[in-house]
């Protein structure tokens, strides 16, 4: 089983999210693991992890290629799960976002992608039932309609891409699969925010038997700032000390998982709220260094 990060951009939290992710599964000192691929822009932020990962750094040229002809941005998730499947044939892959972390059982995820299970990180449901105006409408779009050769009925849920999971086993149908429905989703100009992750949906619900995988792996992408702060200091403490990588593994196994939200919702009237007082009430006295002639 191979381990799959694409973190790119200048967002350094990005990096620190993955960095830390990977450190989580390497604390489990699993025999499950074949490696872990690392596609990237920004090589030097995992020279650290040199002896832990594979780094593939990613020209400019490649993402843009990725994209596709429609120029579709995150069509490059499904492209690095292709490019990493004709890479290492043979071996079961779980892609992760940046902002992940393993708490659960690796043996039991490598075992079930071995029988032939498939891992997004949580259903979402129906996507005829989803509430948000995005979700309602991309469903208006594409219901009863045909795609990669898949007819999009009500019963088909919307999953969480934060985790994909692919067995071995007829991994480039599904990954062609979802690319169809990808591409055709950008032809016919769906709504395009939720595109990739819903062809990744269809494809491994046709393809395989899809299962979540958040008793396992945690994914906080609703409460990156608490996660981000702790994560900071984590990797300063780090810096300062001069751990190794055994060191930080060690450091971890004494991290508590559940001391921080993986998932909160924040109502818009309290964001908007919010606003206005920062408006309303600016700080004053702002000072800077200026500097003698």
């Amino acid at each position: 089983m191979r381990l799959l990060y694409l973190v790119f951009g200048n967002t350094i939290q990005n990096h620190f999210q993955a960095n830390f992710s990977i450190l989580s599964f390497l604390r489990k000192n699993s025999h499950s693991l074949t490696g872990i691929t690392v596609i990237t822009d920004a090589p030097d932020l995992y020279q650290h992890l040199a002896s832990a990962v594979t780094v593939q750094a990613i020209p400019a040229a490649t993402l843009q290629e990725w994209q596709g002809k429609f120029k579709f941005f995150w069509r490059v998730k499904i492209k690095a799960l292709e490019y990493t499947a004709q890479q290492h044939p043979g071996e079961h892959i779980i892609y992760l976002d940046s902002d992940t972390f393993l708490h659960g059982s690796l043996s039991y995820l490598s075992q079930a992608l071995a029988n032939g299970v498939a891992f997004m990180h949580e259903v979402e449901g129906a996507l005829s039932s989803l509430a948000s105006k995005t979700e309602r409408r991309m469903w208006q779009q594409v219901k009863d309609r045909s795609f990669g050769g898949i007819t999009i009925h009500k019963q088909l849920s919307m999953w969480n891409a934060g985790v994909v999971g692919i067995p071995a086993s007829q991994n480039m149908a599904a990954i062609k699969l979802a690319l169809s429905i990808c591409d055709e989703l950008c032809e016919q100009q769906v709504t395009p925010r939720l595109i990739e992750q819903f062809a990744l949906s269809v494809a491994l619900h046709e393809t395989y038997p899809l299962h979540e995988a958040r008793p396992y792996i945690g994914h906080y992408w609703s409460t990156k700032a608490e996660w981000n702060s702790v994560i900071s200091t984590f990797f300063l403490e780090s810096h300062l000390r001069n751990r190794t990588v055994d060191e930080e593994v060690a450091a971890l196994n004494k991290f508590d998982y559940r001391q921080l939200p993986i998932k909160k919702k924040v109502r818009s009237t309290q964001a908007r709220l919010n606003s206005l007082v920062s408006k309303a009430f600016p700080p004053k006295q702002i000072e800077f260094i200026s500097p003698k002639a």
